[in-house]
């Protein structure tokens, strides 16, 4: 059941996706010139004919780019993630239950404050996060300490980078607008 309360100024969709993956997007800029820096010292080595060093770079700049799309599917996810949440916090309230579904990882935990903020529940959120121990540093998600053999595992790939599409249950702007009304 819906319970009836002011919602916040609702933002706008833009702000709230770029609020939920900012930190993912900053990455994939960081990984388009460390791609464009790895390319630049294969094509270098690769003219001097340094061969083991021309697979080094050539390797090396694979890898970033490849980071770059991987980057970008996670983002997608963690927006899909905070569309499902904010639906849920608005029917049935904060609960640790589902909060503690959301505390794997710092751009999960980022998606659930952002819909929780927009709800008016940020708070709530901190602090049980906080009760938790986890800190604003802790970027390392705890499944990929537990499990070293992650990149292996179907639910690495389906939750990290292939999160279904997300219809949201509630326009929230309007919802904002009819309690001005």
């Amino acid at each position: 059941m819906i319970k009836t309360r002011t919602l916040p100024k609702q933002p706008l969709y833009a702000v709230s996706f770029w609020n939920v993956g900012c930190l993912l997007y900053y990455s994939s800029l960081l990984f388009v010139f460390e791609s464009l820096f790895y390319y630049h010292k294969f094509r270098q080595n690769y003219e001097e004919e340094a061969l083991l060093f021309s697979l080094f770079w050539f390797g090396s700049m694979l890898f970033a780019f490849s980071h770059i799309f991987l980057v970008i599917m996670d983002a997608w996810s963690r927006f899909q993630n905070y569309k499902r949440i904010k639906d849920y916090l608005f029917v049935h309230g904060f609960t640790p239950k589902i909060a503690r579904l959301y505390q794997g990882s710092k751009c999960q935990r980022i998606a659930f404050l952002v819909a929780a903020r927009e709800l008016g529940m940020e708070e709530e959120v901190q602090l049980y996060y906080r009760r938790l121990g986890i800190k604003w540093y802790h970027f390392v998600p705890h499944f990929m300490v537990k499990d070293p053999l992650f990149l292996f595992r179907k639910y690495f790939w389906s939750r990290t980078f292939m999160e279904k599409y997300y219809e949201p249950k509630f326009n929230y702007r309007e919802l904002n607008l009819q309690n001005f009304i």
